[in-house]
């Protein structure tokens, strides 16, 4: 496993969806904005916070009682920043398939104690 690369999964319950039995957008980007701070929290150890999300891709729905896969990655670090790329997979509970729902970008800085931008390390050389 690429310890670059971040996994977390939800499953996608009645309250979580709207009243066409598909999750909300809104939940979908809490999920993913999420995702983007557990692998920018690694890849930092520090305290991160989101200063930009790129348009997010919706591409399908997202059907109650699936489950979801987030798959997060950092694609560059500059001195306080990190840019990461979020990917939502969808697949039912009934078969074995795996769809892409749902894309972003986002941007996480690292602070420090007093609120301030922080170095971040550099991404590891593969």
């Amino acid at each position: 496993m690429n310890p670059q690369i971040t996994h977390t999964v939800h499953l996608v319950r009645p309250g979580d969806c709207n009243h066409y039995g598909s999750l909300f957008g809104g939940t979908a980007m809490a999920w993913m904005d999420e995702a983007a701070f557990v692998a920018a929290t690694r890849h930092a150890r520090a305290k991160v916070v989101t200063v930009h999300a790129d348009a997010m891709d919706f591409r399908q729905p997202v059907p109650q009682g699936s489950i979801v896969e987030l798959v997060s990655w950092i694609t560059q670090v500059n001195t306080s920043s990190m840019r990461l790329e979020v990917e939502m997979w969808v697949e039912p509970m009934e078969r074995q398939e795996r769809t892409l729902a749902c894309r972003a970008g986002f941007v996480m800085v690292a602070v420090g104690m007093d609120g301030r931008p922080r170095p971040v390390p550099p991404l590891p050389q593969t």
